[in-house]
């Protein structure tokens, strides 16, 4: 199938004309600034680079890529909404989601008066259904959500299914690659020169220990980049926010020091969790994370938080399962004491 973008991209954001800010027209650092009725007093008084120009070129080095290939996004729920903005019609277009995954597909999806269309992952493997989804596009279906590894299943996707999709759907397969740095496997990033409707998503919330400083990055075709610079708000991620990033890709030592150390107690805890007969199943991970099921999910959780360890309940979307985030050394063996206790 031969992908169109101006097929898919709503009218209005094709003839959008951007907000055009003081630092579009002029982006030098040297000069005397008058032009952005910023207070010429203090330490964070001036805007701060409305495109992230540094930022990208440090990723686009990084990651092999173009930095025009490269959007930034105040975490990666700006990318989902943004994502939304751009290419569904309100009433009108429908998406793709396949649970149980992120939550933030289809609450950005009802935000913006999107349809969504639910093809669940098949049980206990948790991949994709591609026969059904593809049995499920339709005229005005224009984005399919992919998490891999998935959340809160911590398995990957096969990259075959996800081929197949790209290649039989003329709109948006976004990927979700939140926790892409803990995986035994490559990043899709790799495969955008052969696909233009693939749009990767990844954090620095996670392997890169910046949660708080929320931001994002959606690397994609140089047109889908360019509409998301359109639409987005002019000063989307804070100079605070950006130095944060620059500091953590100046220390990659620190960045691969702290996830072999989540590695190495992730499988230290699966060895723990094996001990325990409450413990029925540990699903497979690729994450920092592992889905675990228990005999009695609400029990194990409710006790858990009375011993002041706080895990995330998933009962309600696979059954009898905890979801367990890998946390330092002694957080880790104060869950498995907890746990012993119970």
């Amino acid at each position: 199938m031969i992908f169109n973008l101006e097929t898919i991209v709503r009218k209005n954001i094709l003839s959008l004309k951007p907000y055009s800010s003081a630092r579009d027209e002029f982006s030098g650092k040297d000069g005397v600034f008058l032009d952005a009725n910023e207070n010429p007093f203090g330490e964070l008084n001036r805007y701060p680079d409305p495109y992230q120009r540094e930022l990208k070129q440090n990723l686009g080095q990084l990651k092999k890529i173009s930095s025009e290939n490269v959007f930034i996004g105040n975490g990666s729920d700006e990318v989902i909404d943004l994502t939304y903005r751009i290419f569904c019609e309100p009433d009108k277009d429908n998406v793709i989601i396949c649970p149980p995954t992120y939550g933030m597909y289809e609450v950005s999806a009802n935000i913006n008066d999107v349809a969504i269309q639910k093809v669940d992952l098949l049980p206990e493997v948790f991949q994709l259904d591609t026969d059904k989804i593809l049995a499920a596009i339709n005229k005005n279906t224009k984005l399919i959500f992919v998490c891999c590894p998935n959340n809160p299943t911590g398995n990957s996707v096969k990259w075959a299914d996800i081929k197949k999709i790209l290649e039989n759907f003329n709109g948006i397969v976004v990927v979700d690659e939140a926790y892409i740095d803990f995986a035994s496997y490559q990043s899709l990033i790799t495969q955008l020169p052969n696909y233009s409707n693939l749009l990767i998503m990844q954090t620095f919330s996670k392997a890169w220990g910046l949660a708080g400083a929320r931001v994002g990055i959606a690397y994609a075709d140089a047109k889908i980049i360019s509409l998301f610079n359109k639409v987005k708000p002019p000063y989307n991620v804070s100079e605070l926010n950006q130095k944060a990033v620059l500091k953590a890709l100046d220390n990659y030592p620190e960045f691969e020091r702290m996830k072999e150390i989540i590695l190495k107690e992730k499988e230290l805890i699966i060895n723990k969790l094996k001990e325990l007969p409450k413990v029925k199943k540990i699903h497979p991970s690729e994450a920092n994370f592992l889905l675990v099921e228990v005999e009695n999910a609400d029990k194990i959780y409710n006790e858990l938080v009375a011993q002041k360890i706080i895990t995330r309940n998933r009962n309600n979307v696979v059954k009898n399962c905890i979801r367990i985030t890998i946390g330092s050394p002694e957080e880790n063996q104060k869950l498995i004491e907890a746990l012993n206790k119970i």
